[in-house]
C-alpha cells in the first residue's frame, strides 16, 4: 500500500516548489490538548487517491489513535488496505516548545514517508507542514463531529495546492473516557 500511495504521488510530488510554513505557537494551550483527545480511540473508513498516476484507487483503513498523557501530541496508528495488500501506516506528532509541531508520517523523510515540521490546531482540525526533499504538502484532519475525521494530504505544485490522498474516517466502538469526561 505504501509503494502504491508514495509511487502515485511522488511524480507529482517533484514539482512541488517552497511552501510557506505554518505558524507554530510556541506554547500549546489546554484546546490543543483537548482536540488531541478527540482523536483518541479507534478508527476505520475509506479512502482514495484523487491525484496522479494511482488516481481513483481506493482503499480502507483502520486506526487507532492516542495522545501521551504528559505532553501534547498525537499518534494515530494502523494500517490501509488495497484488495489483499495491506500497508501500515503511523502518523505521529508532538509538541517541541518553541519549535512548535513536530512529527513523522510513515516513518518520515528518512524513511519512506514524510516529516512533519509544523502545525496549527483549531478546535475542530488540524493543519500540518509536510516535507520530503523537494516537496511540500499539507496534512489537515478535520473532525466535524465526535464520530467523523476527514483526513487529507496535499502537496503543492506552482503555486497552488493539490489534494493528493483523502480519507473520511469513522469512530468504531466506545468514545474515548477522557472525553465522555469532558462532555
Amino acid at each position: 500500500m505504501k509503494s502504491v500511495i508514495v509511487s502515485s504521488t511522488l511524480p507529482l510530488m517533484m514539482a512541488v516548489t517552497a511552501m510557506a510554513s505554518l505558524p507554530g505557537s510556541a506554547f500549546a494551550g489546554e484546546s490543543d490538548k483537548q482536540f488531541f483527545q478527540t482523536v483518541e480511540g479507534k478508527w476505520t473508513g475509506p479512502g482514495e487517491i484523487v491525484a496522479g498516476k494511482y488516481k481513483g484507487t481506493r482503499f480502507t483503513c483502520s486506526f487507532q489513535g492516542s495522545s501521551p498523557e504528559l505532553k501534547t501530541g498525537m499518534t494515530l496508528d494502523g494500517s490501509c488496505r488495497v484488495g489483499v495488500f495491506t500497508q501500515k501506516m503511523t502518523a505521529i506528532v508532538e509538541h517541541k516548545g518553541r519549535s512548535g509541531y513536530k512529527g513523522s508520517f510513515m516513518g518520515g523523510a528518512s524513511g519512506e514517508g514524510l516529516d512533519i515540521v509544523a502545525g496549527n490546531v483549531d478546535p475542530r482540525k488540524v493543519v500540518f507542514a509536510i516535507n520530503r526533499k523537494q516537496l511540500d504538502g499539507v496534512m489537515q484532519a478535520r473532525i466535524p463531529d465526535d464520530d467523523s475525521m476527514i483526513v487529507t494530504v496535499s502537496v503543492k505544485v506552482d503555486k497552488q495546492v493539490v489534494p493528493v490522498i483523502g480519507m473520511n474516517l469513522k469512530r468504531v466502538g466506545e468514545k474515548p473516557v477522557g472525553k465522555l469526561a469532558r462532555n
